[in-house]
């Protein structure tokens, strides 16, 4: 009876598909972990690659990305195709993609791997977001969010863990794009099992597959949040990208060598299992407010965490004061992921779903192809420079808030007219 009243009061009450799905995904981001981190090194030090030559095949799947995006919005809304077909086209293309790198001997291939990855990727989210949005309310709709996220981090992290253990185990670095295809499959065949389709029958089905897209561009409140949508996952790519490096250069404290390696796996890895164990809590905390404002308090989470990482990276003792930034860190990230999505899908039309998680997902997408350079040269300017870009981000926070003060004038507006 303990651990029932425990399970009611800290987990929500989501409809079982949910649960199903945040399976699949868990499945699915376990084999992308594998890969993350190592299949840079192994097409550098094993097939022989130059460190350009792979940062310029793994660029190409941001570009097949946004064209799997733009067609998946159209795809997941429409009748012929809906959210089950798409997502399974999804898993195949992925699985796919990895059969490819398993093969990859040449640059050539391995464009043609990560253009399939990209696509297989974009027409993933818009329907994977819209199958979400179609089975809750609008009520637990931040929490379902949530739990999915939840799997993605979980399913990552333990990819990660996992596929460093393979690698130090055998050196098998094309096992890992052998086990990430099965769990594309493993995917696949959860979906094709356990979710049928959820978009609503109806009779509004758009006469042209991409009509949908002129009544998306034309929404006001959907254009104000797609700039601070993608000033936000800009942020994100700082952390995942920049970070790292700027620390391990930068943060020195009493060791010219900057961080290690290892004392950045231990941060890391804290940011990650914080950013798990707050993902809950957090979204039911701020379902009691509009999404605007729960986005202003992310804001505020960034622009704190931003300060941080500059302290951390002029102190004598940088570990600790960079352990709290992270954290820090970890509460804007949750506090945004699930909120931002809950938001599009309230924007949204219900026959429109999918192009509207499409234009969301298209954020990230740009958010991740521009900041990784920005964050990139600021580190190869002085460390002045480099240690300024961090306080550089925190202002930008300012630039955020009064775009979400807009959005919540023009939400206000739109409900106040419904």
């Amino acid at each position: 009876m303990g651990i029932q009243r425990w399970w009611q009061k800290f987990v929500p009450e989501l409809d079982y598909r949910v649960w199903i799905l945040a399976t699949g995904r868990l499945l699915s981001q376990v084999g992308i972990g594998f890969t993350l981190f190592y299949a840079p090194i192994f097409f550098v030090n094993q097939v022989g690659l130059s460190a350009t030559a792979v940062g310029l095949g793994l660029g190409s799947q941001s570009v097949s990305g946004l064209l799997g995006r733009f067609l998946g919005g159209s795809m997941t809304d429409s009748a012929r195709w809906g959210r089950r077909r798409t997502l399974l086209l999804s898993a195949a293309i992925s699985a796919l993609a990895d059969a490819v790198f398993v093969l990859t001997n040449n640059f050539t291939v391995f464009v043609a791997g990560n253009l399939l990855m990209g696509l297989g990727v974009g027409l993933y989210w818009p329907a994977t977001e819209a199958v979400v949005a179609d089975i809750t309310t609008a009520e637990s709709r931040n929490e379902a969010f949530a739990i999915v996220r939840l799997a993605d981090s979980l399913g990552l992290g333990l990819g990660v863990v996992l596929g460093g253990a393979l690698i130090a185990a055998t050196g098998a670095y094309r096992a890992l794009f052998v086990i990430d295809g099965i769990t594309f499959l493993l995917f696949f065949t959860v979906v094709a099992v356990a979710i049928a389709e959820t978009r609503p029958d109806d009779d509004t089905d758009s006469d042209s597959f991409w009509a949908g897209w002129g009544t998306a561009l034309r929404d006001r409140p959907l254009l104000t949040y797609v700039t601070v949508n993608i000033l936000f996952t800009t942020y994100l790519s700082q952390v995942q990208s920049t970070l790292p490096v700027y620390f391990n250069r930068f943060a020195t404290g009493s060791d010219a060598a900057g961080l290690s390696e290892a004392v950045l796996s231990g941060l890391f890895t804290w940011h990650v299992a914080l950013t798990a164990i707050c993902q809950l809590p957090v979204a039911r905390l701020l379902r009691r407010m509009s999404q605007p404002r729960a986005l202003m308090i992310s804001a505020g989470f960034w622009a704190l965490g931003f300060i941080g990482i500059w302290w951390a990276g002029t102190a004598s003792t940088p570990i600790v004061i960079a352990a709290a930034a992270l954290g820090i860190l970890a509460l804007a990230t949750v506090a945004y992921t699930p909120i931002a999505s809950a938001l599009v899908v309230q924007l949204s039309p219900i026959e429109l779903r999918g192009v509207y998680l499409s234009i969301n997902s298209m954020c990230w997408a740009i958010g991740y192809l521009i900041g990784p350079p920005i964050g990139g040269w600021a580190l190869d300017q002085s460390p002045q420079v480099a240690h300024r870009f961090w306080l550089t981000l925190a202002a930008s926070v300012l630039i955020g808030l009064a775009i979400l003060t807009i959005l919540q004038k023009q939400m206000r507006s739109r409900l106040a007219k419904s």
